[in-house]
């Protein structure tokens, strides 16, 4: 599946985050946690932020001047509404140039969805757009062995990616990243967590 597909998907599955059901506060602790590491506030960017906002109030209540980027333009609509003085673009992170640089960076749930070939470049621009010190939380599928699959738990199929636990370590090693935190926060389950500060 391509990222515009990924898109046209979240397009039909809005619901699910506007529900009363959802845990706004999904992510809100690893979230700090990611914060406590940071030593400046300036700009801080939501790559594919969804339409809840939690994270851009987060960011605000943090002193962060936060902008959000999303493939979803259903999702950005919402997001818009709630935040009509934040900055959203409406993007594929595989293609996007990000000109601005962040004091922190998030992708929370967001570019397992990229194709597996897409991980690594990803990852070096968004390690490459941050600050000296600045810090990058994403989350990802802590598999053994790198893979993709798709499902249609929510509904669409969708794609799903991972370089594996030892892949996304080696990855930012090399790109003279220090790991702060990794945790496996819904164990068993796969979901996990990664901090990484730019050295």
């Amino acid at each position: 599946m391509k990222p515009e597909d990924i898109g046209k998907a979240y397009n039909q599955i809005t619901h699910i985050w506007n529900s009363e059901e959802f845990d706004i506060n999904n992510g809100i602790s690893q979230h700090k946690k990611a914060i406590s590491f940071v030593k400046s506030r300036g700009n801080a960017l939501d790559v594919g932020c969804g339409c809840t906002g939690r994270f851009i109030d987060l960011l605000q209540g943090e002193g962060f001047t936060p902008s959000g980027l999303d493939i979803s333009d259903e999702m950005l609509n919402i997001a818009r509404k709630k935040h009509p003085d934040i900055r959203f673009v409406q993007g594929d992170i595989c293609e996007c140039e990000l000109s601005e640089k962040y004091d922190f960076i998030t992708a929370w749930d967001s570019i397992w969805h990229i194709p597996l070939s897409e991980q690594r470049n990803v990852l070096t621009k968004l390690v490459e757009s941050l600050n000296v010190s600045g810090v990058l939380v994403f989350s990802f599928g802590g598999t053994d062995e790198e893979g993709f699959h798709t499902n249609n738990f929510m509904g669409p199929e969708v794609y799903y990616s991972s370089l594996g636990l030892n892949g996304f370590l080696k990855l930012f090693i090399e790109l003279g990243c220090i790991i702060r935190h990794l945790e496996f926060d819904q164990h068993p389950e796969l979901h996990t967590y990664l901090v990484v500060e730019k050295a």
